[in-house]
Order: structure tokens, then C-alpha cells, then sequence
């Protein structure tokens, strides 16, 4: 059985339209998570709400919502305020354009969505505006208002399904150049390059996201579970740090032995090395006998 939908409303590719459920793609309910607790009682701890100068508890009828114009200063705003600037949802998804997939940084993406119809009446348009979507191969985007906010979503066809994932907004990018115009630009040889794409040949895969394994959150589980069960924990050595591996070449070197290539891809990158050396002189020499028979 389906979770409660988060949001109800209408899909529209122009005239087009059918009702449409949204729920959230993602869960974080299997997540082990921990609560505040009083050591001497054992019971759970509750947050207050503490004025930061003065100390004192504030009840919840003198709490209000400020901006903070500069350190220490604030602006109160009120809540009939706050509503006089929220967009009302019309509870529509209004397709706007379409665009190819590669062409949406991934930086942009947010939280993920699936999309189904509601209702049978709905099924059929439904699977018009999705199948049109895998004719055309593009991706959908569109305006929606989730939590009085308004977001743009991109929606595309999956399995029977859509789903619709919300984008962020320029502003809420930072500038990648801030964090990346002082990378250097080192002079790195053509055979380090080449070792280090066939370590990336041993690694070559699939997206598998069944072997992605949470070994944080396995480990948390059995201690919980270890904990509960009156049993010692013990506490693992602190692993000794690996000194540092000063020659570049040697760890390329190191990495490709420690693969499935081992001797046979080094000694492959060794002859096809050499095999240009020889190449390069021979066609050198070629060269020279041209000039000099001229």
C-alpha cells in the first residue's frame, strides 16, 4: 500500500491535464537516530527556547520570527505578513518547457519526487504526457508550490511512473570558481595519465546501488542492539595512519599492482611505451635519410 501522498493536484501539458499524487521519493524512517536523554533518570530531554542575553526561558506566546539586518539587530516580522507574501498553490504542475537531460547541471537537483495519477480516470491521460516524454526523450519542467514556496521541478518518465525532482535555484548555488581558481595547473607526463586510466580500467563498473552498503549505519545497529543486551563494548585500537607516499609514479605504479592488472597491464603500458619510442626513432631516422638524400 502506497504512503499518504504528500501533495495532490493537477499535471497540465497545455489543454492536456489529469490529477496527479506526489510522494517523496526518499526516507530517512530506517535511519538509527538517537534522542537527548537525562543520565541520573534515564528519561528523554525536551529543547527549550532560551533568550540568548538575558537566559531566561521564553514561553511559546513571546517567541516571533526576525531577520537579522546586522549582528545583533533584527527585524520583526509578523505572521499575517508572512502569509501576505506566500504563494497560494493553485495545485497545478503547468509544463512550461522541455529540455534535454544532460543539459540540467546536476548541481541543481533537490529533492526527488514520484509522480503517479489519481484515479482511474486519470490513468489515461496520465500516460499520454509520460509516453510522449520517452518519445521526445527531453525532460519537463515545470512550477509548483510546495510549503508555500514555489519550486521549479523537472519531471521524466520513470517505470510506469514520473518522477519530478525539484531544482534549486540559482542563488542557492556557490560559485565554483571561488573554490577552484587557486588548483594549480602541474606539468603531469603523458605515462602518468595513462597509469592512471588503467587504474580506472580495473574499476570500470556499473551503477549498482544495491552494493552501496551503509557500514556506519550496520555498525550502529549492532552496537545498539550489543548495548541493549547488557554485553561490553569494546573499544577498536586507533588504526596507525599510512605515511605518505612521496613519489606520484610509484603509488600509480603501486595501485595498478594492487588491481586485477597487477604485472599484465604494467607490462602491457610498458611495450605499448616502447613500442612509440621505437616508432618515434624510426620514423626520426626515415626522416633524416629523406633530408640527407635530398
Amino acid at each position: 500500500m502506497a504512503p499518504r501522498a504528500y501533495w495532490k493536484g493537477t499535471l497540465k501539458l497545455s489543454l492536456v491535464s489529469c490529477p496527479v499524487v506526489l510522494y517523496p521519493a526518499t526516507t530517512a524512517a530506517e535511519k538509527t537516530r538517537f534522542h537527548m536523554i537525562n543520565r541520573e533518570t534515564g528519561n528523554r530531554l525536551k529543547q527549550q527556547m532560551v533568550d540568548a542575553e538575558t537566559g531566561d526561558v521564553v514561553e511559546s506566546d513571546q517567541k516571533g520570527r526576525g531577520y537579522e539586518l546586522r549582528k545583533g539587530k533584527y527585524v520583526e516580522i509578523e505572521p499575517e505578513e508572512l502569509e501576505a507574501v506566500q504563494i497560494e498553490s493553485n495545485h497545478t504542475i503547468d509544463i512550461e518547457s522541455f529540455v534535454p537531460s544532460e543539459e540540467i547541471d546536476q548541481r541543481y537537483l533537490n529533492h526527488p519526487y514520484y509522480i503517479a495519477p489519481e484515479g482511474k480516470a486519470a490513468i489515461d491521460a496520465f500516460a499520454v504526457i509520460r509516453d510522449a516524454m520517452k518519445d521526445q526523450d527531453r525532460v519537463a519542467l515545470a512550477k509548483i508550490v510546495l510549503t508555500n514556496r514555489e519550486h521549479i521541478i523537472a519531471i521524466e518518465p520513470l517505470g510506469k511512473g514520473l518522477l519530478g525532482t525539484t531544482l534549486r535555484f540559482p542563488y542557492e548555488l556557490r560559485d565554483e570558481d571561488a573554490f577552484f581558481d587557486d588548483i594549480k595547473s602541474p606539468k603531469i607526463t603523458k605515462d602518468m595519465v595513462e597509469l592512471a586510466g588503467h587504474i580506472l580500467h580495473t574499476k570500470a563498473a556499473h551503477f549498482d546501488p544495491s552494493k552501496f552498503k551503509d557500514e556506519y549505519e550496520t555498525a550502529l545497529k549492532a552496537l545498539v542492539k550489543r548495548k541493549a543486551s547488557g554485553k561490553k563494548i569494546e573499544l577498536p585500537e586507533p588504526e596507525e595512519r599510512p605515511s605518505n607516499v612521496v613519489s606520484l609514479m610509484d603509488a600509480l605504479k603501486q595501485s595498478l599492482k594492487g588491481r586485477g592488472g597487477k604485472k599484465t597491464a604494467a607490462k602491457s603500458h610498458a611495450r605499448r611505451a616502447t613500442g612509440r619510442r621505437h616508432a618515434a626513432k624510426k620514423t626520426h631516422r626515415s626522416t633524416a635519410r629523406r633530408r640527407k638524400a635530398g
